[in-house]
């Protein structure tokens, strides 16, 4: 091994040493107390970070941190006796560094999971005040009719507010790759309205454009839906706006 075994801290903590490196260090702890408290040190320095990383970090965060670390100045080294040497400040402050821009970057990838779902909640809140709108509008109208094969389906529409709130419930499930599709019928004209969850006989969904709307209308369908309405229709809610 050509360079001091001392110096091999930062890289045996982060698990970038080879087999060879591993198991020489590995000895080296039962007869250093300097390095096993360095080691036990930036352990917990990293566990630290790492748990840092669950919360949602700027996406600047690693390019921050390197570049200070290029301009942060290095403590020089003390001489110490041999026997309870220890790893120059400098070599610490780049495992550790190594350490921030390993949490940064397992961050950046939690940030992008985080910010997916951020989003989706954000939908969903955007979704419930539209409902919360549609159920609480002064013309709100409520009709409500059996599903054959079982269940029922409630719809409670606003004129006011251009929308609707469809509540299925009890309905008999559907095959596995096939859901329940809501159709808006004008006259003779059907428009796909949404698609409840695949294989549930049970669901919530905001509709749109009901104004001049006849006929609210529920088929199986297969879970991605269809531009037309498969017979025979399951259910059929007259509107009446």
């Amino acid at each position: 091994m050509t360079m001091d075994i001392h110096a091999l801290v930062g890289a045996y903590v982060l698990d970038a040493v080879d087999d060879i490196e591993r198991a020489a260090f590995d000895r080296h702890l039962g007869t250093c107390k300097a390095c096993s408290a360095e080691v036990d040190e930036l352990r917990e320095t990293t566990a630290r970070l790492a748990d840092a990383t669950w919360s949602v970090p700027p996406p600047s965060l690693r390019r921050d941190v390197l570049t200070r670390i290029a301009v942060t100045r290095q403590s020089t080294p003390r001489r110490v006796a041999p026997a309870r040497r220890r790893v120059p400040w400098g070599r610490r402050l780049l495992a550790v560094a190594a350490a921030v821009a390993l949490a940064a970057g397992t961050g950046a990838a939690a940030y992008v999971y985080q910010d997916q779902r951020l989003q989706e909640q954000q939908l969903a809140l955007a979704e419930a005040a539209r409902i919360q709108a549609v159920l609480t509008a002064p013309d709100a109208k409520l009709r409500t009719e059996d599903v054959i094969g079982g269940g029922h389906v409630t719809v409670v529409v606003s004129a006011s507010q251009d929308a609707g709130v469809v509540m299925l419930a009890e309905g008999l499930p559907p095959g596995a790759a096939e859901a329940y599709q809501l159709w808006t019928i004008r006259g003779t004209t059907p428009t796909p309205a949404g698609v409840m969850p695949a294989g549930q006989g049970a669901g919530t969904k905001f509709i749109t454009s009901v104004r001049d709307t006849d006929v609210l209308a529920l088929t199986i369908e297969p879970a991605s839906g269809s531009a037309k309405p498969t017979l025979p229709i399951k259910a059929q809610v007259p509107l009446e706006l």
